[in-house]
């Protein structure tokens, strides 16, 4: 399933339900509010699963029950879209506890999420075969902040989320390397997808376009975490490196392009994707563009049906 093209289930209409799950960790509920009040103004009918507010440690309330509500909002005929409320830490735990082939048996749908949801995305993509959405989510700081949403986020999320609106290209601030790379976009949060090494749902950069991001590290952890994708092969065959945001990472570029720079694919950096505001959305496991004149990413659609 991981070499053919993934499907790209059809985008929204306004009305449309929508459900909120909280897969990782717990979920301000003031923020949470604040979030699900914008996604009902851009016209969702926006329904929050029963276990969202649960709360165990740092978790969102107990592996069974995150795991529920994410299986029951997917396999709901009436929800078009299942919305991570936030990231965190806990998605992982969650892979071996869904019933694969009862989502299967469900009609493919948009899952919207960042962060630690990278583990989802992975695994949607390898037992789903589905492409997913990679952006902000209602009870982060982008969507859910009390001055209210970042505008350009939210207008970003809308053209992405919603059929036959296209997103502007994400421009980013430097080109590493020159060139045009065009394939299905994959990665996300660099910690979770050296988490995923030796598992079933390892990223394999064969024939794509990889995107990096994350939040919090050093720069000789991110060092460390591009040294395992190298080694373990997952950037092997890549088409075209994207960096995302590096909040609060120090200084990351100069380790980024040492290592990443030596596969001779084109490789552009600064693109607002991933943590931090503007937080613009990616469709993962979609085609997408990488223009290294323009130093943007662009993500393509393309009819469903001929989407495989």
């Amino acid at each position: 399933m991981r070499d053919r093209r993934l499907w790209v289930p059809g985008r929204l209409r306004p009305g449309d339900r929508v459900a909120v799950v909280a897969p990782s960790g717990p979920v301000d509920p003031v923020r949470l509010a604040r979030g699900r009040q914008i996604l009902t103004e851009i016209g969702l009918d926006v329904v929050v699963m029963p276990r969202v507010l649960n709360r165990r440690g740092h978790l969102a309330g107990s592996d069974a029950g995150r795991a529920a509500d994410l299986q029951d909002a997917w396999c709901d005929p009436d929800v078009r879209a299942v919305i991570c409320a936030r990231g965190g830490y806990g998605a992982t735990r969650l892979l071996d506890l869904l019933d694969w082939a009862a989502m299967g048996a469900a009609r493919p749908k948009i899952l919207l999420g960042s962060s630690d949801v990278t583990a989802l995305h992975q695994a949607f993509a390898v037992r789903l075969g589905v492409a997913s959405c990679f952006g902000p989510m209602p009870a982060c700081a982008t969507l859910s902040d009390a001055d209210g949403p970042d505008e350009s986020s939210l207008a970003h999320l809308r053209a992405s989320l919603f059929e036959g609106d296209m997103p502007d290209p994400v421009a980013g601030d430097q080109v590493i390397v020159s060139g045009h790379a065009e394939g299905p976009l994959t990665g996300g949060n660099l910690s979770l997808l050296a988490a995923l090494c030796g598992t079933p749902y390892a990223m394999r950069g064969q024939g794509h376009i990889v995107l990096l991001e994350d939040v919090g590290e050093e720069p000789y952890r991110i060092d460390r975490m591009l040294t395992q994708l190298l080694q373990a092969g997952c950037l092997t065959g890549a088409l075209g490196i994207v960096l995302g945001s590096w909040v609060r990472c120090g200084d990351p570029m100069p380790v980024l392009v040492d290592r990443l720079a030596p596969l001779g694919v084109p490789m552009i950096a600064g693109l607002p994707i991933g943590h931090g505001t503007p937080q613009f959305t990616a469709w993962m496991g979609a085609d997408a563009v990488i223009d290294t004149e323009s130093c943007s990413l662009t993500c393509l659609f393309r009819d469903p049906a001929t989407a495989l």
